[in-house]
């Protein structure tokens, strides 16, 4: 199980630039292309990309916390994320006005993407 603690962090080995805009980027996850970064922050432990997953989930929005970022392509301008498309859209529902200061929802979604899904 990943420690949630770590979950809203960038891994260092992700290849992501502090001071680097996300938005825009395309967000692969493990199994496929899931969509557009729409908002991005570098906040120390509370770091998150929202994801535009368009026509794939019909326009949902999900908030996926830094330490779900596997790999950042800056030349691509790409990111792939840990997670498998069904994950993803079973993920809780991104509620864009709790996101930034709801610490509940942050434990909510801090403890969904950092369970063993298997």
């Amino acid at each position: 199980m990943t420690c949630v603690t770590h979950m809203w962090s960038y891994n260092p080995e992700s290849h992501y630039t502090p001071g680097t805009s996300l938005v825009g980027f395309k967000v692969d996850a493990s199994d496929g292309h899931i969509g557009k970064v729409d908002e991005a922050t570098e906040e120390v432990g509370s770091s998150y990309i929202v994801v535009d997953t368009g026509p794939w989930i019909f326009g949902k929005h999900v908030l996926l916390p830094a330490g779900t970022v596997v790999r950042v392509d800056m030349k691509e301008e790409t990111i792939n994320v840990s997670l498998t498309k069904d994950q993803i859209k079973e993920s809780p529902e991104y509620v864009e006005d709790k996101h930034r200061g709801d610490a509940a929802y942050r434990d909510q979604l801090g403890q969904y993407y950092g369970r063993d899904h298997s």
